[in-house]
């Protein structure tokens, strides 16, 4: 068995590998790209303090994840980081529904 991100159909867009040079080549926004690097680079480091690899399984997990909605929905993620800048620089930040209502109607319990 292998994990899918929610919501994932069969047949659709092909996802990523789960290794880094996958991850990183399904980063088509330079915010996740500029992120990925900054990170992997953060990772590493500790790695090679701590020689736990751990650090860096999560890390490839959630980017892992970050780079199938990068594939699913390139326009998606734009949005959401144009949003997220609005919001640091201090302007309206939109309203939307609560994490818990969505993961509930998603049937995740919280």
């Amino acid at each position: 068995m292998t994990a899918q991100p929610y919501g994932f159909v069969p047949g659709e867009t092909p996802l990523p590998e789960k290794n880094l040079r996958a991850i990183r080549g399904a980063l088509v926004i330079p915010e996740d790209r500029e992120a990925f690097d900054a990170g992997l680079k953060t990772v590493l480091d500790e790695v090679r303090v701590s020689l736990e690899l751990g650090a860096l399984n999560a890390f490839v997990h959630r980017w892992w994840i970050s780079a199938c909605d990068s594939v699913r929905d390139p326009e998606g993620r734009r949005q959401m980081h144009n949003r997220a800048g609005q919001v640091l620089s201090g302007g309206p930040r939109p309203e939307g529904r609560p994490w818990r209502e969505i993961l509930a109607a998603r049937g995740i319990d919280v």
